[in-house]
């Protein structure tokens, strides 16, 4: 029997890898209190669907920074996807081409940007952690560049690694297949064994960072600045005036600070003071297509998902992970018509019951 929903295909994904790896991925903060909610706060949240609404056809397509997509769901960045298969992120991104949408490349892919982007001819986003040493930032901005992203995701939440206690449990490092790619190209670095400076490398990650260091960041690029990791109205507030071009709602998948909001709570605030003047994006929690429209209906311009990517690799590879968007993509069309909403462009915060 087929998988039916993104919650299938983490079981079935638990099922196929190794409990380390299965942990990795799932796993978050402390007590995954924040993990938890993320995924709660979402059935709190109830629909007022309307009715005698013409929606024999439904547009689920949207424009991002420029880049047109198909529907409004990104695959965002998540580290070393070559855990759940041996194609990594040549299979997620060739997934994500296939249902018309951008994937995000992380810092700790498995595979660099440029045998990505030779892989899938879709748009890639390129997310960055800023380091200490400016060599290393500025290595893996060369490698966003020469990969072609057409964004730069700076991930602002993580100036020191969040304590994630299954890891630690099980002693994870990663196996030398999964290594920090881009990381691995940088003269000096130690990428050997699975420890790949990688994952653990917090201590070279730059903690005095401030809203002044993006203005160096932004002088190496053309691209669009897009900051990952807001969750207060102040911030959201801070980057327009800073002239970031665009922001993600997120805790991390609640693997760094546990008990703190979850991302669907924090969006409200975010989007009222954004004002549609750049992009706002959210991630998780998400598995199901009401999720989404949810997320829309309340200032979000689309969503970001990561974990179901990667169960659906672990599950049947590339194929796995289209199944996984496909499945959201027709979860996404069926609440609209059953909300009365033709396009995504006509959700707003009268669809639903807070």
């Amino acid at each position: 029997m087929s998988l039916l929903n993104l919650d299938e295909y983490e079981v079935a994904a638990r099922e196929r890898m190794p409990a380390m790896f299965y942990d990795y991925i799932a796993g978050g903060a402390n007590d995954e209190v924040t993990l938890r909610r993320n995924r709660e706060a979402y059935d709190h949240i109830l629909l007022r669907p309307r009715v005698l609404v013409d929606v024999e056809h439904i547009d689920l397509s949207t424009t991002l920074l420029g880049t047109e997509i198909a529907m409004p769901v990104l695959i965002a960045p998540a580290a070393a996807h070559r855990l759940a298969c041996e194609e990594g992120e040549l299979a997620s991104t060739r997934a994500a081409h296939a249902m018309g949408t951008i994937a995000t490349i992380s810092t700790f892919s498995s595979y660099t940007i440029e045998q990505i982007a030779a892989a899938s001819p879709g748009p890639l986003w390129f997310q960055l952690y800023v380091y200490r040493d400016p060599a290393i930032t500025h290595h893996l901005i060369d490698h966003a560049i020469a990969g072609g992203a057409q964004a730069l995701v700076i991930t602002v939440d993580t100036p020191y690694l969040g304590h994630r206690e299954r890891d630690l449990r099980n002693r994870f490092v990663l196996p030398p297949e999964a290594q920090a790619a881009h990381l691995a190209t940088l003269p000096g670095m130690n990428v050997e064994g699975g420890s790949a400076s990688s994952l653990r490398s917090f201590d070279l990650r730059e903690k005095s960072m401030t809203w002044g260091d993006l203005d160096q960041i932004r002088a190496m690029v053309r691209m669009p600045i897009i900051l990952k990791g807001i969750l207060t109205p102040d911030d959201a507030r801070i980057a327009v005036d800073n002239g970031i071009d665009g922001i993600i709602v997120s805790n991390h998948g609640g693997r760094q600070l546990d008990t703190c909001i979850p991302t669907i709570d924090a969006l409200p605030e975010v989007a009222e003071t954004v004002a549609g003047r750049i992009p706002v994006l959210i991630d998780g929690g998400i598995r199901r297509g009401t999720d989404v429209i949810k997320a829309l209906s309340l200032g979000a311009s689309a969503v970001m998902l990561a974990r179901p990517v990667l169960w659906g690799l672990a599950v049947n590879g590339e194929a796995g992970t289209r199944h996984v968007l496909q499945l959201l993509h027709d979860e996404i069309v069926l609440a609209m018509g059953l909300c009365g909403k033709a396009s995504i462009r006509s959700l707003d915060w009268t669809l639903l019951s807070l």
